[in-house]
């Protein structure tokens, strides 16, 4: 089997890409063993920064964060063995769906509407929990509505800036290694960004007619 070699577009990618993102979702995106991404970042000196470790996606402990208050092995808590135990009268306790406070004055009715942070246009859609699935992107229901469910590994995305544009025309549905891929190359050159562009779409077509 003859050995793959690393373009210099994929080093580019590589080097811009590797320390603030997963090097599963890198090596998805390129095509290649996990490994490989590992093995060509540590001949390049590539390491992960300090914010991608810091962050969600990291999945990673530290070993010390939190260390004076997690539970040892073998720790007996103070209410082992007090199954149903009421602290407090009943006649005090919230009942279910009940809101108070400031959590009926920003309350939002199912079907309202509002911008997220990176602006996109987003729907109520229920009052259950947990709350992040309350609300879902307006472009996602829009193309459901139309062509079903999102299959695994898919995601919607707009063609244009307008992400109010939720037509056809506007909408497009692709892997989440290409959206990788288109987010990974806006801080290249212009000529880079078109010839990765240009491949992605090779790719497509040369797939499309495969499975033909």
């Amino acid at each position: 089997m003859s050995r793959r070699i690393w373009t210099e577009i994929e080093l580019q990618v590589l080097r811009a890409a590797y320390p603030d993102s997963l090097t599963a979702d890198i090596a998805r995106a390129m095509g290649r063993p996990v490994g490989q991404v590992y093995q060509q970042a540590a001949r390049l000196g590539l390491s992960k920064t300090a914010a991608f470790y810091a962050s969600a996606q990291a999945h990673r402990l530290d070993g010390l964060k939190g260390a004076g208050t997690r539970f040892v092995k073998g720790h007996k808590t103070w209410n082992s063995g007090m199954k149903g135990l009421q602290i407090g009268g009943k006649a005090t306790q919230f009942k279910p769906g009940h809101r108070g406070g400031r959590a009926e004055q920003v309350y939002q009715p199912i079907g309202a509407e509002r911008v997220s942070k990176e602006g996109y246009l987003e729907r109520k859609v229920n009052d259950d929990m947990p709350f992040y699935r309350r609300w879902q992107a307006v472009h996602r229901i829009e193309w459901i509505a139309r062509h079903g469910p999102i299959p695994p590994g898919h995601v919607v995305v707009f063609r244009s800036a307008d992400r109010h544009d939720f037509s056809d025309a506007n909408l497009d549905l692709i892997t989440r290694a290409e959206l990788t891929r288109r987010n990974s190359i806006h801080r290249y050159p212009r000529e880079v960004r078109d010839l990765i562009r240009l491949n992605a779409r090779l790719k497509r077509t040369l797939d499309d007619h495969a499975n033909q």
